[in-house]
């Protein structure tokens, strides 16, 4: 009796554990980058040559995506543990405020790569062959902060490579067109990640890590921000041209524009009151609102 009472225990506290660990990695926020991948499967499901059955490739791209995703924040919530100790606004994190201890976290981490690793295996040679090359890329991104006031643009290309994954995981090959969308997505998530580091540029420059509001000051980086949200729009706008979209494409291009532009009207360099409305809420609806309107396009469903 006590040993099944035990083993009840350590269940529960198992499942507890791994709750808080898809809290501590922002679990939801998968959402960012699995709309334009999703965008790019379907481009590739009718543009490109599916080499498998389209529901099997969607549902392992799925999966490889929040493999990559997982064992991507995991990484990064450990090797940044200790900075985030010392800062006023992250000390609360679920490693450095102890609910969660490193050995799981790790375990954690191994496991979602072995299941990126999976799904790449199970998708294509080619996406397999390539998968090492994407883990590091998206593991990459933790370190770059030490060294780079760029690393938001390495942010970027780590959600950038996703669309363009997901077209060489429809057809075992690729499409140069898909550069258009990965170059979106990449300037899209840089500027937006500028948005929310302006929070801690005090701290960064204290502490002697680089970002472009740390570096360049707040105004100024606020403005590379739009910049890049500019060229996103550009890129959108080359990538419907480029596939002959029709017009629920060019609206998710409008959309897009606008929704940044709403983005950008809730901060200023004085007043970062609203950062988690413009960083969180609203990108979160332009992903799925543009992927919403290539699925109207690419069904045909408004003719």
């Amino acid at each position: 009796m006590q040993e099944a009472t035990h083993a009840h225990t350590s269940t529960l506290g198992t499942w507890r554990k791994l709750v808080l660990t898809l809290e501590m990695i922002k679990f939801e926020h998968s959402i960012f980058a699995m709309p334009f991948a999703l965008t790019g499967a379907g481009l590739a499901w009718r543009y490109g040559r599916p080499d498998g059955a389209v529901a099997w490739k969607i549902g392992w791209i799925l999966v490889a995506m929040i493999g990559a995703r997982s064992a991507a924040m995991a990484f990064n919530r450990l090797v940044d543990a200790a900075i985030d100790a010392r800062n006023p606004r992250t000390k609360m994190r679920h490693l450095p405020a102890g609910l969660l201890s490193k050995s799981f976290a790790w375990g954690f981490f191994a496991i979602s790569t072995l299941l990126f690793l999976l799904a790449a295996a199970m998708l294509n040679p080619l996406c397999l062959k390539l998968a090492p090359v994407a883990l590091a890329v998206v593991l990459f991104y933790s370190w770059t902060k030490r060294f780079t006031s760029y690393s938001h643009l390495v942010l970027g290309l780590s959600l950038g490579i996703a669309p363009s994954a997901a077209w060489i995981a429809m057809t075992g090959s690729y499409d140069p067109r898909m550069l258009w969308l990965t170059a979106a997505v990449t300037f899209w998530t840089a500027g937006f990640d500028i948005i929310y580091s302006c929070q801690d540029a005090d701290f960064d420059l204290r502490e002697g890590l680089y970002s472009m509001p740390a570096r360049f000051g707040l105004r100024s980086a606020l403005n590379v921000s739009r910049g890049l949200h500019v060229l996103m729009v550009f890129c959108l706008a080359a990538l419907a041209r480029s596939f002959g979209g029709g017009p629920a494409a060019w609206s998710g291009v409008a959309l897009t524009a606008a929704l940044l532009g709403w983005e950008h009207s809730l901060v200023r360099h004085d007043d970062l009151s609203r950062v988690d409305a413009a960083f969180f809420t609203l990108n979160g609806w332009i992903g799925v609102l543009y992927f919403i309107c290539w699925v109207l396009d690419l069904t045909g469903v408004l003719g």
